[in-house]
């Protein structure tokens, strides 16, 4: 069976404390409760770089420029319906404050204690290579 194939991006966004931070995805949403790393889909014409600066600035707030994202890995996902395709980028620079545009909770978090997070499946090999538990790219 052919499903679809999904290409999402993500941030891993680190605090001068080395936390990343983490998103609650919002009730009424698919996976609702689960947390994630910030950024979205690839909208068509968009490279993934353009996209998450878009996907930050509107679930955020914050402005990054395309020079600061840094790609570190990517998950690639079979769900049921649909196959997910997600590049993680490492982001130790934005501009302004990280303001929840979308109802979302939001938490920093030590690379050590992503795990204790419940998340979507395809997170769970992102936060496996950023916490050391399996080697990456970090």
């Amino acid at each position: 069976m052919t499903r679809p194939l999904v290409l999402v991006v993500a941030a891993a966004l680190y605090n001068d404390k080395g936390e990343i931070l983490l998103a609650q995805r919002p009730e009424g949403k698919s996976m609702a409760g689960l947390w994630e790393f910030p950024g979205g889909k690839v909208e068509p014409g968009e490279t993934p770089e353009q996209a998450l600066v878009r996907e930050l600035h509107e679930e955020l707030s914050i402005m990054v420029e395309e020079s600061h994202l840094e790609p570190l890995t990517f998950a690639s996902h079979d769900y049921p319906n649909f196959h997910l395709l997600m590049p993680l980028f490492r982001c130790c620079v934005w501009t302004g404050d990280v303001n929840p545009r979308e109802g979302q909770s939001f938490k920093w978090v030590a690379p050590s204690a992503l795990h204790d997070y419940p998340a979507p499946a395809a997170d769970i090999p992102l936060f496996d290579v950023l916490s050391g538990t399996r080697p990456g790219r970090v």
